[in-house]
């Protein structure tokens, strides 16, 4: 028994990372990697176009309606949905190779992705963000100026929706204005929390 838990070794973890549009899931990642947290980050495919500054494959995958659908029917996506009208899911390959090889795998999607993976993968650590107050997160969304008016109204009913879900996840991490490196310590630490497990969580069989 006792070199039996000597001998259990590093378990990688599939890490959820999901909340509300405008809780700052990007930002919060960028400063995870910006501090050299170690983890993979496999990036969302999306039929939506880029915002400005966006690079494809780095902060989302574009793709066409008619791409996004063949990788549907040939079940290459972890998840998918439709989220605000437009396409959304994780390309599976890449989780389950960096899972295989040993290493965290970060996932950002939105709150149905999450459900969907929660059940095909009940070991994963599922984290929610969001803002610190509905006031802030409806300032987060006009100050984005990439949305239509329709759009801004539509993703702040559902992110209210979506915050009724917060008991479904593992940990809630609030990432307030100017409180970004507080949310990268809370994310951080349940990392270190997590490789800390008694009996470690299995991503993968």
């Amino acid at each position: 028994m006792i070199n039996d838990l000597f001998a259990s070794g590093f378990s990688p973890l599939l890490i959820v990372l999901s909340g509300t549009a405008g809780a700052g899931k990007d930002s919060v990642i960028r400063r995870m990697r910006e501090r050299d947290v170690p983890f993979e980050f496999v990036v969302t495919a999306t039929s939506r176009p880029p915002r400005p500054g966006e690079k494809n494959g780095q902060d989302y995958l574009f793709l066409s309606v008619g791409e996004f659908q063949a990788m549907i029917r040939n079940n290459e996506l972890l998840e998918h949905a439709v989220v605000y009208n437009q396409h959304k899911g994780i390309p599976k390959k890449p989780v389950l190779a960096a899972l295989s090889s040993g290493r965290d795998v970060l996932l950002r999607v939105d709150v149905q992705g999450a459900a969907t993976i929660r059940q095909q993968y009940p070991q994963a650590v599922t984290v929610f963000l969001c803002a610190s107050s509905q006031e802030e997160l409806t300032r987060r969304l006009l100050r984005r100026g990439a949305d239509s008016a329709d759009q801004v109204a539509l993703r702040l009913r559902t992110a209210l929706e979506e915050m009724n879900r917060v008991p479904e996840f593992d940990y809630r991490v609030i990432n307030a204005d100017g409180g970004l490196d507080e949310a990268v310590d809370a994310m951080t630490a349940i990392l270190r929390a997590e490789h800390s497990r008694a009996v470690p969580r299995k991503a993968i069989a």
